[in-house]
């Protein structure tokens, strides 16, 4: 079984257009997709918690 593809922030930040200092304002108010910690403390996203944050925000825009 294929382990799910993690991208690293700064792959994510790139696709989200976004800063560093926005991504984390955003993890601080509670929003963002999902993360994961490493145990060298790197962040990781998993690309299927991405793809699904990204179309819950495009629902709620279109709502």
């Amino acid at each position: 079984m294929a382990r799910p593809k993690m991208l690293k922030l700064p792959e994510v930040l790139a696709e989200l257009d976004m800063s560093r200092a926005a991504f984390y304002r955003m993890r601080a108010r509670g929003q963002g997709p999902r993360i994961v910690k490493l145990p060298n403390h790197q962040i990781r996203i998993r690309r299927a918690d991405l793809d699904n944050w990204l179309t819950e925000q495009e629902e709620q825009l279109a709502a």
